[in-house]
């Protein structure tokens, strides 16, 4: 039996072959390194100050009273654009995400936004309505004396089933070893202070804690894999840390306040800026007039 002959390879075909490994090693390894999407956030960070929380200044400078009670007032019309521009924003950073969702998870997401954002339209729209008849905003519905005052007295039932709609569906629907860059540290204090508001005014804060939880348990599973976050990435898990300390020290100047405690009853304890406006602020200003 004659013996199997291989035909060595000749060197010009061994060179080829090494050229060929080597460049798809280093396709494997060699990847686009994340940069920090410096246009994005800071669309985000000016979009939420200037519609979100630009409305209640928007309501101190120009009050509803100086527009028809039945017709959008300049508050309102800020609202609504927020209600378009969250959307887009939302999709521009679902674009760049290097990890592609589902469309259907996609759709949803932004079906959620935009129910969310309009349920809280429609409740601002009215709680602005009711302040100029005597509404009191830190007091719950059946606790103020405009409502108690309604009739038939049924009516109250309806505006308790408008900002039930409001405070939980509207709110729980609405929302690579790296460092973060300068850039990103210069927009963390604004970012981090609209969550803080985000989580006092919109009453957002489980829905914040357990996001928080999530972000920071996937970080410590990747890490143990040898991943960790990019500067975008980064940049958000800080945001959601800092805004967090804001909300405890918030909590805790306010912790021996019984108007507010009535007003926000149960283990979580969150005063809302509106309602400590309404209590000590505005009350403090009308006397002295």
């Amino acid at each position: 039996m004659q013996p199997s002959l291989r035909k060595r390879p000749s060197s010009g075909l061994r060179a080829a072959r090494f050229i060929c490994s080597r460049s798809a090693s280093s396709a494997e390894t060699v990847l686009p390194k994340p940069r920090f999407h410096l246009d994005l956030w800071l669309s985000f960070t000016v979009q939420n100050w200037v519609l979100d929380v630009g409305r209640p200044v928007v309501m101190l400078v120009l009050p509803a009273n100086l527009f028809p009670l039945n017709r959008p007032g300049a508050a309102e019309v800020l609202h609504i654009l927020y209600n378009v521009t969250a959307p887009l924003i939302l999709l521009k950073m679902l674009e760049r995400s290097p990890r592609i969702l589902p469309l259907p998870v996609v759709h949803l997401g932004i079906i959620a936004v935009v129910m969310g954002t309009s349920f809280h339209l429609v409740a601002d729209s009215i709680s602005r309505r009711l302040v100029l008849i005597g509404y009191e905003l830190h007091l719950s519905v059946r606790e103020n004396p405009v409502m108690k005052e309604l009739r038939p007295s049924s009516l109250m039932d309806v505006f308790e089933l408008l900002f039930h709609y409001d405070d939980t569906l509207g709110h729980l629907m609405w929302t690579q070893a790296d460092r973060m860059t300068p850039a990103a540290w210069t927009l963390l204090v604004p970012n981090a202070t609209y969550y803080w508001f985000l989580m006092t005014e919109g009453q957002t804060f489980i829905l914040f804690i357990f996001t928080f939880f999530a972000m920071t348990a996937t970080v410590m599973h990747r890490r143990g894999r040898g991943l960790v976050p990019d500067s975008n990435g980064l940049f958000m898990l800080n945001s959601f840390s800092a805004a967090l300390v804001l909300v405890l020290v918030w909590v805790l100047c306010l912790w021996n306040d019984g108007v507010l405690r009535r007003k926000h009853p149960g283990l979580i304890y969150v005063p809302q800026p509106s309602a400590v406006y309404s209590l000590h602020l505005r009350q403090a200003n009308s006397s002295q007039t």
